[in-house]
């Protein structure tokens, strides 16, 4: 029955996305169905076959490896301020972005993910006959913030009509950075943030091109050196460390005003009406938990965290869906973890736009008009990639 409500949710979610469509006529079906049919193919082999198993157990292996050498870094700078089998979120979560951002950064200095970036677009570009600038950015999102994601394709923003600078701009909120991918993966199991970060993108291009297609234009040409700006490696290892200290910092600052924020109007709500503000989310959003596949009994616990991620951001979402995984059914875990990774919620908005600001005043201009669209495609992406998940778990 859940999956027979999971192919229903995500019919609506379509459904939904062809009603907003601004040109019904100009809608690439033919791109819609590859994308659609390519994210099911990635998802059955990932968690149904023993190959795609194999690939997820190695690579999330592989990555709790790397990031081991980066506690060495954290252990050095810090030894000694936390007891053993003690865990401070700053330390153990948040200061390990230091070390993936720099590895990106070096990743990025030596030409091997803008060239994997640019030749991974391209293709899925030709497989679709969308954009090359659009799937490239789409690509893109998955290693970089939004911020970097949108300066990578500045050459670009002149030329762009208002649908062509929806998309990427709404590809940009449904992704999350590559930087941030070992935070989450200390909150939620590694599996899930793996898939949605693949998942997302693709996601992200279905549901926007639905609401503002957009057409192929032959003569572009993508230049990774506006992808690798450093000059050196030593260059690239200080711009990583210094850049991934800044997001630390931010995502600290930020956490302190949200989650405490949370307290107070939850505190407030439970004075005043009885019922936290978090479960009052979780009855608002309950019905959308439901049509994505989550089994009923747990879709006021699952709407409380989506409601918590879209007010808020997706840290403080997980770290109150933490404590709830023990209680919960894998159906739900899966659903709602690939649900959270995403920059989809309010503060996305005014980063977006600020990101278009420093380069096109007249551009970010248009994307502060639709930011409240830009979130709700965002988020329908996100509902697009738990959902498709919930179908094989």
């Amino acid at each position: 029955m859940s999956i027979l409500i999971g192919i229903v949710g995500l019919l609506l979610t379509l459904g939904l996305a062809y009603l907003l469509s601004n040109d019904k006529k100009g809608i690439n079906y033919k791109a819609i169905l590859i994308m659609i049919v390519l994210q099911l193919v990635i998802t059955v082999v990932m968690f149904k076959t023993t190959f795609g198993l194999k690939i997820i157990e190695a690579t999330s292996n592989g990555v709790s490896k790397v990031l081991s050498y980066g506690y060495e870094g954290v252990s050095f700078v810090t030894g000694g301020l936390v007891a053993d089998g003690v865990s401070v979120f700053f330390i153990n979560v948040l200061m390990l972005i230091i070390f993936t951002s720099t590895l990106l950064s070096v990743l990025t200095h030596i030409k091997v993910l803008p060239l994997a970036i640019k030749y991974i677009g391209g293709a899925l570009a030709k497989l679709t006959g969308l954009s090359k600038v659009v799937t490239f950015n789409s690509i893109n999102s998955i290693f970089f913030g939004q911020s970097e994601s949108i300066l990578a394709i500045k050459a670009h923003l002149d030329k762009m009509n208002d649908n062509k600078l929806f998309v990427v701009s709404t590809s940009a909120m449904a992704s999350v950075s590559a930087s941030i991918m070992g935070s989450y993966m200390n909150m939620i199991p590694a599996k899930y943030v793996l898939v949605a970060m693949l998942l997302n993108a693709l996601s992200a291009l279905i549901i926007a091109t639905l609401v503002c297609p957009i057409k192929k234009e032959e003569d572009e040409k993508i230049d990774i050196k506006e992808v690798a700006t450093t000059d050196s490696i030593f260059g690239a290892i200080s711009a990583g460390a210094l850049d991934g200290g800044r997001v630390a910092l931010i995502v600290a600052a930020m956490l302190v005003a949200y989650v405490g924020l949370l307290a107070l109007i939850n505190a407030f709500f439970a004075a005043v009406f009885g019922i936290g503000f978090t479960g009052i989310l979780g009855y608002i959003f309950a019905p959308i938990a439901w049509i994505m596949g989550v089994p009923g009994k747990e879709i006021l616990d699952a709407g409380s965290v989506m409601g918590t991620k879209l007010a808020a951001n997706e840290f403080v979402a997980m770290l109150q869906f933490k404590e709830m995984i023990p209680h919960l059914s894998e159906k739900t875990v899966g659903i709602v973890s690939t649900f959270l990774v995403s920059f989809a919620n309010f503060s996305s908005i005014g980063i977006i736009s600020g990101s278009i600001q420093a380069i096109n005043g007249e551009k970010a201009g248009i994307v502060s008009k639709f930011g409240l669209k830009m979130l709700l495609v965002a988020t329908m992406a996100s509902m697009v990639t738990a959902t498709i998940v919930g179908l094989f778990i």
